[in-house]
């Protein structure tokens, strides 16, 4: 799930004066509101393909295996998109919108297709396995879905006046807030009721209906300028990122920080964030010109949209997860369960849009909506392994009222600080700051996530001799089984893991001597059972039926007096008690005849040792399997209450984190430009003091 550009609303006056002759075209009622019908369904169909996949992940990586690749498959689709949006900027800038956007809509729903096909057998060990697979398919979606958010709110910028655009704003944070509420939905029904390839399948009907909407509805948008595409840019910037992202990812999990790969990675990213300063510089047709940074708007709106892009993703990306593994709700019921948030996301949306539409002060917005997020995240670090969702629900929907605000004013301030000749570049510009936030703060938080998995779960996990718990690679399948009851949950895998140990003796006891020698190495059973597998119990067996043969030999020596001594001793087995009892009083009568029967008794019980070692073998066997089997339900009660206490404490440590991003977000958010609203797409003339460096007004 990722943070979408906001909704193309306008304020504040052009910095650099615009000549009247980029005013806009003028569009017939019908043709704008096919249009904006038409927006609305790649808008709608852009975020119901990165909403409809959250609640599914967990399953995706149940399946296709990988926990520690969980985060890559969201940062594949936001990388490419990020690296694509202000190259299909400037590819609508020169060749127009609407067939960037087409082809960008045919590439997604292509990406789309191949998601769904992700493990399936057919496709063998390409790419290394199923993981690997979807995460490349991700990449291509996002390649081609970075189109539909960038070009569908420049057509928007292009079609509509800012009064207007200020008026969809709510409307657009809406449907953004619809698809985080249908998206989870369908995504967790069709995962539960169908299969999780579904949720990419189902972009597939959707798509279409753009494609003809936008094909046949839509007018032809003429491009505003010429130009090269930035190669060097695009390389520069997937130079810059790719090694970021991999040295945030691996980070104190796969490497140490200090290590030199993670060292080797960050100056390998900086080197090449400054090579990419310096071409920008000397390139005419920039991918994000650099003189946009002299407009206050721009630079300091784009900052705090990349930080605050980034306390989105610490939330939102991983509360499904948290739903489903630790509170043991299935896909369909995270997805509803998200509701919440979507409530108050879209509230504010919608809220903030209309007001700002009618006053023009969206400043007062951006700080409310950054402080009510602060406040929402710290209601999040309050949750507990048996919270409820109820709970739950109060904490995502002030998270959400906070994030609303974000969704549309900050590409409304930054849109109306640019030249009109370079919106398209601009609008873009700002939806790649945006998202390259997410990208990193899906890198950040995922790593923070692992790391913290490695320091909690040995505490919260009962001591077991032998064996560790492995974060990089935990068994999801296990924690959901944990938390439902249902399915191969710790109890059923430490049973079975028990039952293993249980044959392994059993053939010892029996005189097994490759099981004896397999026993002696486990080092997970107690020394005293060891020995007791490995020929202590036979020793153990002969030495007392040894014992018990002198010792009645003795006391039937004493004749009737020794019969009686046995019978009333309580540590006699009851069928050497029959035997005693059953002898004849002459038996005993003389000295001479007791000696002789205790000694024919005590040759008796010696003849018996096989049949008592045995019985021996048998009760010691059944002993030790009740042993197992109490030890095993006990342990997996408390490996799986660990393993949802872990995850907890895990989350709310991230979400302590995430804290900050948001409380830098703020902070920026306090140095936004107050500017007046532009209320028509043509710009004014030029002040009188223009040379003096006077800013015209609209």
């Amino acid at each position: 799930m990722t943070n979408p550009a906001s909704p193309p609303l306008q304020s504040s006056p052009a910095p650099v004066p615009v000549p009247d002759h980029e005013t806009m075209p003028h569009f017939t009622d019908q043709e704008k509101r096919i249009t904006l019908i038409g927006l609305l369904v790649v808008f709608l169909l852009a975020a119901l393909s990165q909403n409809v996949v959250g609640t599914a992940m967990p399953r995706i990586i149940e399946d296709l295996k990988g926990f520690n690749l969980y985060t890559w498959v969201t940062t594949a689709y936001l990388l490419a998109s990020t690296v694509m949006v202000p190259i299909y900027g400037k590819l609508s800038d020169l060749y127009g919108r609407k067939p960037i956007l087409i082809f960008g809509i045919l590439v997604f729903l292509f990406g789309s297709a191949l998601c769904g096909l992700a493990g399936e057998p057919f496709l063998g060990n390409f790419l290394g396995g199923g993981m690997n697979q979807l995460i490349a398919f991700r990449a291509v979606a996002g390649f081609g879905g970075a189109a539909l958010f960038t070009t569908a709110f420049t057509i928007l910028a292009d079609m509509f006046d800012p009064t207007e655009r200020a008026k969809f704003g709510g409307l657009f944070g809406a449907i953004f807030g619809l698809s985080m509420v249908l998206g989870p939905l369908i995504g967790g029904w069709l995962t539960d009721t169908l299969s999780w390839r579904w949720t990419f399948y189902a972009n597939l009907p959707l798509g279409i209906l753009a494609l003809f909407l936008i094909i046949s509805k839509m007018p032809k948008l003429a491009h505003r300028m010429q130009g090269k595409i930035d190669y060097w840019g695009a390389a520069l910037i997937l130079a810059t990122t790719i090694p970021l992202l991999l040295a945030l990812t691996w980070g104190g999990t796969t490497y140490a920080w200090n290590s030199s790969t993670i060292i080797s990675l960050f100056a390998g990213s900086l080197v090449s964030l400054i090579a990419f300063l310096f071409v920008e510089r000397r390139t005419p047709d920039a991918i994000i010109p650099l003189t946009l940074f002299n407009v206050p708007m721009f630079s300091i709106g784009n900052l705090a949209s990349f930080v605050m892009g980034m306390a989105f993703f610490g939330v939102v990306m991983f509360l499904p997860l948290y739903m489903q593994m630790v509170l043991g709700v299935s896909p369909t019921a995270s997805g509803t369960s998200m509701l919440p948030l979507m409530l108050g996301l879209m509230l504010s949306s919608i809220t903030s849009g209309n007001i700002v539409a009618r006053t023009g002060k969206y400043k007062p917005w951006m700080i409310g909506g950054a402080l009510i997020l602060i406040l929402g995240m710290w209601t999040l670090t309050g949750i507990r392994s048996d919270s409820h969702l109820v709970d739950l629900y109060w904490r995502m929907f002030i998270v959400g009222l906070g994030l609303g605000p974000s969704q549309s004013l900050f590409t409304l301030a930054i849109q109306s600080a640019v030249p009109l000749r370079q919106l398209g570049v601009a609008t873009s510009s700002s939806q790649f700051f945006r998202q390259i936030g997410s990208t990193i703060g899906a890198a950040i938080f995922g790593t923070l996530l692992m790391n913290n998995l490695h320091n909690e779960l040995p505490k919260h996990l009962p001591a077991m001799p032998g064996s560790s718990m492995n974060s990089k690679n935990i068994d999801l399948g296990t924690l959901r089984a944990a938390s439902t009851g249902k399915g191969n949950g710790p109890e059923v895998q430490i049973k079975k893991a028990f039952d293993q140990q249980y044959v392994l003796i059993e053939k010892a006891i029996n005189g097994d001597e490759a099981a004896r020698r397999a026993v002696q190495a486990n080092k997970q059973l107690p020394n005293e059972l060891k020995v007791l597998a490995t020929g202590g119990l036979n020793a153990k067996v002969h030495a007392g039926v040894i014992r018990q043969a002198a010792g009645v030999q003795a006391a039937l020596a004493k004749g009737e007096k020794g019969r009686q001594a046995i019978l009333r001793n309580p540590n006699r087995p009851e069928q050497l008690k029959a035997i005693v009892r059953g002898l004849p009083a002459q038996a005993l009568a003389t000295p001479q005849a007791a000696q002789v029967t205790a000694a024919r008794v005590a040759q008796g019980i010696l003849a018996s040792e096989p049949q008592v070692q045995a019985q021996a073998r048998t009760q010691a066997l059944a002993t030790i399997k009740q042993q197992f089997d109490t030890q095993a339900k006990t342990l997996g009660k408390q490996v799986g209450q660990g393993l949802k206490d872990g995850f907890t404490a895990s989350m709310t440590k991230m979400f302590r984190s995430a804290i900050w991003f948001a409380l830098a977000g703020f902070l920026i958010t306090l140095f936004v430009p107050v500017v007046p609203l532009r209320t028509r797409n043509k710009p004014a003339g030029p002040s009188k003091t223009e040379g003096e460096g006077a800013v015209p007004v609209a």
